[in-house]
This record gives structure tokens, sequence and C-alpha cells, in this order.
């Protein structure tokens, strides 16, 4: 009788547990889902802009690289310090406050005239910017254990394939069909459209987002402790939960490398996939647009698989190095193949799918060890850190192909990068501190 009990007690924890979290996956995935989609898309819009803008302003491809990638600078600088204010001010004020901010200097793009104004307004949209991801990211350790959370962080990074499934074919049809109105240029209009959803979004966010499960009137109080219950085993496995932990660990600095490895993948698709798919002789911003759909749909299709099977394996790290591998073999395609369509396609389609399957895997690394202000610190540190790539891959890759007058370059450079962050994964991440 009382092993009856005992079972049917059990079960029923286990089906509670299930319902409370499904409930809270429901409650905030969708609204953080859209608002990655449109911080994804207000980042890398650039891109398509590129194609018209360079020769509008006289622009080099150096000057464009560079451009592009100081949003960086701005993000590294304070990356760490926004998010400790999110941990300490509370999600909804925060990511409200950098949704508005980011959009006003977006928008700010379509008036940039020289080189000096575009690198500013690049530079501060990466402050604006900062601390959004790695919020995000935070923001999900308060409401999912690490064994559901790789599932929710691939639903969340999901938004940067459908950016460009959506955003490829809704830029170029803003700049061929907006071009000429009101005396602006097509990519002007572009600018300023793409930013006008953020500005919505960060009013929803602060209206509807709850900080804590505490502050969470749509749960019982059973739901509530069902899910601190959870949070607070995953707490007893973390090793590092001050400010200082963080700094001096070699175990996040090393993650910082592995991120950075990744990143320069994903920005050589964000900032180079439209001009390597008009090299290889397509024209039209709009039919550019339409092809970039190709690489981003196999993405999103994949990570779902990716992250359903890594939670039901418990298994992280093989889950990140051989999607970033399959990255680098898409990248040395494209740059093997310069100029012919077939080939660039399919190298573009494995490199986006192998980067973009391989970074919401990454993120259940910090979060196996990390807790409390080291989380909120640790988080932001690898993300600013890593996404220093997003600086030095649009910079490189445009300085080596005014040097070279090809992408090829570039792409073997960005190809090694994610070779070499497989390699320190499998070679000196232990698998008992993430597989679990």
């Amino acid at each position: 009788m009382t092993t009856h009990s005992t079972i049917a007690g059990a079960q029923h924890q286990a089906d509670l547990a299930d319902l409370t979290f499904r409930r809270a996956a429901w409650r905030f995935m969708p609204l953080l889902f859209i608002c990655y989609v449109v911080a994804y898309l207000d980042r890398v819009n650039v891109g398509f802009a590129k194609l018209q803008m360079l020769n509008d302003l006289q622009l080099s491809e150096a000057v464009y690289g560079l451009g592009a990638g100081l949003f960086f600078v701005g993000y590294f600088l304070f990356e760490v310090p926004s998010n400790l204010l999110l941990h300490r001010v509370g999600a909804r004020r925060w990511i409200a406050r950098i949704m508005v901010t980011w959009a006003l200097l977006s928008m700010a793009t379509a008036w940039v005239s020289t080189p000096t104004a575009f690198y500013a307004v690049r530079f501060l949209l990466g402050i604006a910017e900062a601390g959004f991801f790695p919020g995000m990211i935070l923001y999900l350790t308060y409401w999912f254990p690490a064994h559901r959370r790789g599932r929710m962080t691939a639903i969340l990074m999901a938004g940067n394939p459908v950016s460009g499934i959506l955003g490829g074919p809704l830029s170029g049809l803003i700049m061929q069909s907006c071009a000429g109105m009101l005396g602006l240029a097509g990519w002007q209009w572009l600018f300023i459209l793409e930013a006008l959803p953020a500005i919505l979004l960060g009013v929803v966010v602060y209206v509807y987002l709850d900080d804590r499960v505490d502050d969470a009137k749509w749960l019982s109080e059973e739901q509530k402790s069902v899910i601190a219950h959870e949070i607070g085993k995953d707490s007893q496995a973390r090793t590092h939960s001050t400010l200082a932990s963080v700094f001096v660990s070699g175990r996040v600095w090393l993650l910082c490398l592995i991120l950075f490895g990744i990143i320069m993948g994903s920005y050589a698709i964000g900032f180079w996939q439209p001009t390597i798919i008009r090299n290889a002789g397509v024209q039209s911003p709009f039919v550019v647009g339409l092809l970039t759909i190709i690489p981003y749909a196999s993405a999103l299709v994949c990570m779902q698989w990716v992250g359903r099977s890594a939670d039901l394996h418990r298994e992280r790290r093989w889950h990140i190095a051989v999607p970033a591998l399959v990255a680098a073999a898409g990248f040395c395609l494209c740059a093997l193949y310069p100029g012919q369509l077939l080939p660039s396609m399919i190298g573009l389609t494995l490199a986006a799918t192998g980067v973009i399957c391989a970074l919401p895997m990454f993120w259940a690394l910090p979060t196996a060890f990390l807790g409390g202000t080291a989380a909120a610190a640790g988080i932001a540190l690898i993300n600013s850190a890593g996404n220093l790539a997003g600086f030095v891959s649009p910079t490189v890759i445009g300085w080596l192909k005014a040097h070279t007058n090809a992408l090829s370059a570039g792409l073997f450079l960005v190809a090694a990068s994610l070779v070499l962050a497989s390699l320190l994964i499998v070679l000196f991440i232990p698998a008992r501190v993430v597989n679990r």
C-alpha cells in the first residue's frame, strides 16, 4: 500500500512539474522569442543596408567592416554592468529600457552621412543593447532548471534564424519599394521601419513580464514551490556564486574563448551572407533576401531537434562541437567556390545551421556552474568577451576583402575559429560538470 502511495505521489509531483514548467514556458517564451527576433534583426540589418549604403555614402568595405564591428566594442564595455543592474532592478524594467533605447539609436543610423557618424552610432547602439541577450539567459535560470533549459534556450535563440527568414525578404522589400519616399533612400527606410517594433515590444515587456517566481500571480503556491525546488537542486551543483569567483575562474575565461570562436561564424553569416549571395550573381535585393531564407529555415528546424536531443540525453559538449564543425565545413565550401551560386548556398546552409545549432547549446555550459550574482556577472562576461568576435569578424573579413579582393581568406579564418572552439570543448570541458 505504501509502495503504491509513494509511486502515485512521485507521479503526481512529476506531472505537476511538467504542467508548471509548460505553463511558465507558454507564459514567457513567445514574448521573449519575438523580442529576440527583433533584436537580431536590428543588429544585423546593416548587412542588407550595405548593399545600397556603401555606394550612397561612398564608404569602403573596410569602413563598413569597422563600423559593423564597433557595435561590439560598446557591447563589450557595458555588458557586465548592464546584467548586474538587471539582476538588481529586475528584468521587466531593464529589458524594456534596453529595447527602447536601442530602437531609437538603430533608427538614427538612417541619417548617418560620414564614416565618423557611422562609427559613433554603431558604438552607441552596442552600449544601448548591452545586457539584452545575457539578461534573457539569466532570466531563464530563474524559471527553468538545467535539464529543461536547453530546449527553452533553443526556442529563444530560434529568433536568430526566424529573423533571417522574415528579415531577409522584408529588408529587401523595404529597400526596393520604399526607395525615394519622402526623399529618403531604401536603406534609410530599412533602419527606420525595422526599429519601430522594438519600441512597442519594450512597452509590452514592461507591462507583462514577471521578475521572479514569487511575483507570478498566475501560479498557485504549490506550483511556485515546484519551481523553487527544481531551481534549488540546480544551485547545489553550482561552484561559482560570488562576483570575485567569476573573474578568477579559468573555466569562465575558457568559455569566453569558445564562444568567441562560435560567434566568429555567427556574424560572418549575419554581416556577409547577402554579399556572398550577390557575388554569386544575384543582383536584386529582394531575391537576395528570399535566398537567405534557405539557410535560416534549415537552422530553425535543426536547432529544435538538437535542443530536444541534448535535454533527452543530458549531453551538451558534442551537441556543440559537432554543429560547430559542420559550420566550419560550410564556410570552407563558400571559400573554395566563390561566385558559384549552388556551392555558395550549400555552404551557407551548412554554416548557418551549424552555428545556430551550437549557440543555444553553448549556454548550457556556463549556467551549469554559475549561480546568484556570479550568474549575472559570468553570463554577461562570457557573452561580452565572446561577442568581441562580432567586432573582429566583420573588421578582419572586411580588411582581408579590401586587400585581396575576395572573401575566401576571411571565411577560412572563420572556419579555423570554429574548429578551435570544438577542440576546446571536447578536450577541456569536463562532461560531469555540464551533462546533467
